[in-house]
């Protein structure tokens, strides 16, 4: 190949992001999203390949803290920044780069490696698998209301310049990432891509909106949007853009979806990488004037089987011999024993007779409990060895809250 893989250095920082929006288009950021990338980038944690002097591939690694089914925040690669120059495809810079990448999270000693893709067909080879979904809407909301709880007329909003309330909706993001799987804790620092709001990513919309939901003078909830105003012959149709909003309750939630499904001179709600189970879906009159898709998010990669098996707990008791496949990180190859409940698991390796034979992409697409063993089972990617071993690995792999990651990185 004649190219050289090697860690980043602050100095070559420019070149190698430069090849990174080169590869996504070419499209120049404004110079606040570039010093703030260029902030977060943890350059010790990325690599770059390199043809002589000039950067052909590019690959980070953020230090994130993964919520999994039980509440634990478990180390985890976010994999980020990854891009291949268009005169280096098909010469083996993405995978040079992802074999460089998973042995140094092994070494770091982080069970798992996480990313969203581009194109999904990608990752699957280097072991990962889609473990969480969202859904994008697109509301009729002068056809859709919206039935709310007990309790919501107690909510107070008010608006609020999103700056000046950051540290109160960062408080309530916190609180709520314990109890739904795939949401990271955020880092010193990430706060700020939240309320980014370059007039680039506007799309003819106001600069970007905050209202809080307050009860008792507490912040219990936070909705982030743009109004694109709108007008035809029969007068208003605007579009609310909604960017982002957390509850901490059912009333605060439904407050803030009402808020947002009533505002004046507009007719149209959307929302893009919402949870598949947002409770608004279940208050709303007509779910079908709601224009849902479902897509992929979150991609995970277990880079230590046992470790990350063990980090998490399983909602009913398992005890499943697993015949793991991995062409790519050999160590996690053969037979794994994994025996959990609520309480905790162990997970360690074993001679015993295997149940279910899969690789570890399957792993990783059910390991956030989104994703159910039974239907990676009927497609045929999960072959059951002992009669009734998969509906058991199943029921206990599940979660009672859909996994979700709530933002990009």
């Amino acid at each position: 190949m004649g190219t050289d893989v090697r860690v980043l250095q602050q100095s070559d920082w420019d070149q190698w992001y430069d090849n990174l929006i080169r590869a996504f288009g070419g499209v120049p950021e404004s110079p606040e999203e570039r010093e703030l990338w260029r902030s977060l980038t943890e350059i010790d944690r990325s690599v770059g390949v390199w043809d002589g002097e000039a950067c052909v591939g590019t690959a980070g690694a953020f230090s994130f803290r993964l919520t999994v089914p039980g509440g634990a925040a478990v180390p985890a690669a976010g994999v980020t920044m990854v891009s291949v120059a268009a005169t280096h495809r098909r010469r083996g810079v993405l995978r040079s780069m992802m074999r460089r990448q998973l042995d140094d999270v092994r070494e770091w000693g982080w069970p798992l490696a996480v990313l969203t893709a581009s194109e999904p067909e990608i990752y699957g080879r280097f072991g990962y698998g889609a473990a969480t979904h969202c859904v994008n809407v697109e509301v009729d909301t002068a056809r859709v209301r919206l039935s709310v709880p007990p309790g919501t007329d107690d909510v107070r909003l008010r608006y609020a310049a999103p700056a000046d309330v950051l540290d109160a909706c960062e408080a309530v993001y916190a609180r709520k990432v314990p109890g739904r799987p795939g949401m990271p804790a955020r880092l010193p620092g990430w706060e700020r891509v939240v309320v980014l709001d370059p007039e680039s990513g506007r799309d003819g919309a106001s600069p970007l909106q905050c209202v809080v939901a307050e009860r008792a003078g507490e912040v219990v909830g936070y909705a982030r949007f743009r109004v694109r105003p709108e007008w035809d012959t029969a007068g208003p149709k605007g579009v609310v853009a909604v960017q982002d909003a957390e509850a901490l309750d059912p009333a605060a939630h439904a407050a803030l979806w009402r808020f947002l499904f009533g505002i004046d001179l507009t007719s149209t709600l959307t929302a893009r990488g919402r949870p598949s189970d947002d409770p608004w879906l279940s208050m709303v009159s007509d779910i079908r004037r709601c224009g849902l898709r479902v897509r992929d998010s979150l991609f995970v990669r277990l880079v230590d089987v046992g470790a990350a098996l063990e980090a998490r707990t399983y909602q009913a008791p398992v005890d499943v011999v697993f015949d793991v496949e991995d062409d790519f990180c050999g160590w996690n190859a053969g037979r794994w024993r994994l025996t959990g409940d609520a309480k905790g698991a162990s997970c360690g390796r074993t001679t015993d007779a295997a149940d279910l034979a899969l690789s570890v992409r399957e792993l990783g697409a059910a390991y956030l409990g989104g994703v159910s063993l039974v239907s990676l089972g009927a497609a045929g990617r999960v072959r059951e060895l002992r009669q009734g071993a998969l509906a058991e690995a199943a029921v206990g792999f599940g979660s009672a809250v859909a996994p979700w990651l709530p933002h990009g990185f």
